[in-house]
């Protein structure tokens, strides 16, 4: 898969990976934003290998418009946490299953942040990059009635959804 241009104008949220081989992960997150019409950007930067590369694009963001950044990393997982120690932006963090632990480590070590450097962690994976990006869109339905209207009906579909499947089970006989 290959990653978008990130240079567009208007971007309001910002899509980090610590890592390219995070992209079919990220993906998921892209996916609903893309899904919602909301303007983002692909951002690839390392807390450990281009720290001032992510010192950079922390502080930056504000002043170029993004409203919610959403961070993908594996092993390790400082990436999260350098970027909310420098930003007031509302930062999302999705743990990557990069290593033989499978997650557990990027899980622990992105919830794991010390006071006062808040970071919303979701699920290991694919699931939580999805859920990332819903939450960042609850995050700007708060101030714009167009999100919210289009998350409302995203909400209300998957409960349609679940009640179709529903009925298909029960018409089953067994």
């Amino acid at each position: 898969m290959k990653a978008k241009s990130t240079r567009q104008k208007n971007i309001i949220v910002s899509v980090v990976m610590g890592s390219d081989s995070d992209l079919p992960i990220m993906a998921e997150a892209t996916k609903i934003l893309e899904e919602f019409g909301i303007p983002h950007e692909l951002f690839l930067t390392s807390a450990h290998r281009s720290p001032e590369r992510t010192a950079r694009f922390a502080e930056d963001a504000a002043k170029r418009g993004v409203k919610v950044i959403i961070v993908g990393a594996g092993a390790a997982a400082h990436l999260a946490g350098v970027i909310a120690s420098q930003t007031q932006l509302p930062v999302i963090g999705v743990p990557i299953n990069a290593t033989a632990l499978n997650g557990m480590d990027a899980l622990l070590s992105t919830v794991q942040m010390p006071g006062g450097i808040p970071v919303a962690t979701m699920a290991i994976g694919k699931a939580g990059a999805k859920n990332a990006a819903l939450y960042a869109l609850r995050i700007l339905a708060l101030e714009d009635k167009k999100t919210s209207i289009k998350l409302s009906d995203y909400i209300k579909k998957m409960a349609q959804d679940v009640e179709k499947k529903a009925e298909s089970i029960s018409c089953r006989k067994s």
